[in-house]
This record gives C-alpha cells, sequence and structure tokens, in this order.
C-alpha cells in the first residue's frame, strides 16, 4: 500500500472522544502502528446528515440485500485464526506480499488497540467479510476492510466491497453520527471513496467539498506527495 500521504504524526495518550474527534477534524486519522499513533492525511469524510443513497448505491444494496452486517466490539476473546488468514489473503492480493500480517489483524483484535469495532458481514451462516474500525458516538472511521476473494461455498459477489461499505454508511447514519470516515484520498485508486453524498476532503488546513479539485488531485499524472 504505497504512496501514502502523510503530512504530520502524533502519538497521543488521552482517547477521549473529545481528544479524538478534534484531532479527527483536523485530519488525523488512526493507524496500525502503534497505539496512539494518528497521522495528518488528506482525509477523507461523509457529512451523514448531507448523505443520501445515489441510483447506484440502491442497485448495489438491491444486488446484495442478503448482506447483514453486525458489529463486535474490540478486544475480543473470541477470535479465530481464519480471520487473519481473509485480511493477509485479501491484502496480498490485492497491494503485494508483506502489506498486513495475520499477526497484525491478531493484535488489532485482541488487544488495547486504536479500534474499538469489528463489523462483520454475512450471508446466511456464512460470514464473508470484515472491517477494523474506530467508532464512538460523533464519528466512524471505516477502515481496514477485507472479504473472501476466493469463496468456496458460493460466487463471489460483484461490488461486494462496496456493499460493505453502503451498510457501514447506513448504519452509522441509523446509529446518529455526524461523520463517516473514509481514511486517505492518496492514490488515483481511492477515487471509489469520492462517490458519495455529503461527501468532504481534508487539504491539510481546512475541509473541501469540491469534488472534481480532488479527481484531478489524485490523477496519476498529478500525483505528487
Amino acid at each position: 500500500m504505497n504512496q501514502y500521504l502523510k503530512w504530520d504524526e502524533q502519538t497521543i495518550t488521552d482517547f477521549s472522544d473529545n481528544t479524538i474527534n478534534r484531532l479527527y477534524h483536523d485530519g488525523y486519522v488512526f493507524t496500525r502502528k502503534e497505539k496512539g499513533v494518528m497521522n495528518q492525511t488528506r482525509s477523507v469524510r461523509i457529512d451523514l446528515n448531507k448523505f443520501k443513497l445515489s441510483s447506484e448505491n440502491r442497485r448495489i444494496l438491491r444486488k446484495t440485500k442478503d448482506l447483514v452486517l453486525s458489529d463486535k466490539q474490540l478486544p475480543t476473546n473470541n477470535y479465530h485464526w481464519s480471520i487473519g488468514k481473509m485480511a493477509k489473503d485479501f491484502y496480498t492480493t490485492k497491494f503485494g506480499d508483506g502489506t498486513f500480517s495475520a499477526n497484525k489483524v491478531k493484535e488489532l483484535l485482541t488487544t488495547e488497540y486504536n479500534f474499538n469495532t469489528l463489523f462483520s458481514y454475512s450471508l446466511g451462516s456464512e460470514t464473508i467479510g470484515y472491517a477494523i474500525c474506530y467508532e464512538n458516538n460523533n464519528i466512524l472511521h471505516y477502515s481496514y476492510p477485507f472479504y473472501d476473494l476466493l469463496p468456496k461455498t458460493y460466487n463471489l459477489i460483484p461490488n461486494l466491497g462496496m456493499s460493505m461499505m453502503l451498510h457501514t454508511i447506513l448504519y452509522a447514519q441509523e446509529n446518529n453520527k455526524k461523520y463517516m470516515y473514509l481514511g486517505s484520498a492518496s492514490r488515483p485508486t481511492d477515487v471509489y471513496k469520492l462517490q458519495f453524498a455529503g461527501l468532504e476532503w481534508f487539504d491539510g488546513k481546512v475541509w473541501q467539498t469540491d469534488i472534481e479539485e480532488l479527481k484531478n488531485i489524485l490523477k496519476p499524472t498529478n500525483i505528487n506527495i
């Protein structure tokens, strides 16, 4: 996962909601580097008061109408090695060897770290994907999603990753969050994050709403981070 944009880094010891909300508002996001480490980046978020499903969003949800989201508080004592394997296989396939180890996934899920919610996405009795996230009463940071790319008992669902994200956006909206953070817009491949109503992006100083400007920044010829 190269080309990640980082303007600044802080390590916090105050994990109060007010401190975390303020830092997220200032463009910082939690990382998996170490407990308390936050990077300032070109953060992307959705103002959930302005979010409405587009026709394309609805089409994806119709095609994945049987997908069920559930949440579990972290850390958990009920960790299974298959979760780490699914994550490792997903990130290796998408981004290359060494991107995300099974041991790191286990650490994130079983120790007091920066992320406090594990979302799981199921079809019937089978869990087919997860997202390791941070949430409080005000915000939800959707981070580290992964799913089974080579399912044995069903056909891989088109747009599964987007459906997982949409289900989580609706969860955040239904649970009265103000913002849902989607991580950084650092690479040309991050343009998929820009399709949502109510989207804002942090330019290093303030939050912007001009999505065409951000799309232009993310063009391969313009990336210089």
